[in-house]
């Protein structure tokens, strides 16, 4: 199985259960009916990767506005086994850094990863990601419970010496 098309399609009420489904098996986590309900609402930040039109992946993405930033977080991006190393990931990962490109608002886009999930880790730094904390005990009920939070940033973030620069500026104004 090398040869092959992927295309990424909309998650609809239609195929919401596909998503369901796919997550069950790919993710050692269970997500809420609010999450369900949220990935219905957030059109082009949630799509199902097919593979010859089956479905084989899914990536689940909002927008979070904390710490003064615009960020975009990855909930979920995933394939099934069998179907990995045929570049599914690389496709849906490149739709949700090309919306953070036409945006151009995003300061950085990041995600949570399993301290031990070392294939996803060197799949993300491959794509300009870095490991930028670590939270201990993130996860209830798997083991590790530890997380790495991995982030590509867009934007730089003005120090405190900066800030002191622009805010001085605005005063005299």
């Amino acid at each position: 199985m090398t040869r092959g098309h992927t295309e990424l399609g909309d998650i609809t009420p239609h195929n919401i259960k596909q998503l369901k489904l796919l997550n069950q098996v790919v993710f050692p986590v269970t997500y809420n009916d609010k999450f369900y309900k949220d990935v219905l609402e957030v059109g082009e930040l949630a799509k199902l990767a097919y593979f010859n039109d089956i479905v084989v992946g899914a990536v689940c993405c909002r927008i979070d506005t904390s710490d003064n930033q615009r960020r975009l977080y990855i909930m979920t991006l995933g394939c099934l086994a069998p179907y990995r190393r045929l570049h599914i990931g690389t496709v849906m990962l490149k739709h949700v850094l090309k919306i953070c490109e036409e945006d151009a608002n995003f300061d950085n886009v990041f995600l949570h990863v399993q301290v031990n999930n070392d294939g996803a880790i060197k799949f993300y730094e491959k794509f300009g990601f870095k490991i930028v904390e670590e939270k201990k005990n993130y996860y209830k009920r798997i083991e590790p419970a530890d997380a790495y939070v991995l982030q590509k940033t867009f934007r730089k973030v003005a120090n405190k010496k900066q800030w002191r620069k622009i805010e001085q500026k605005f005063r005299n104004n």
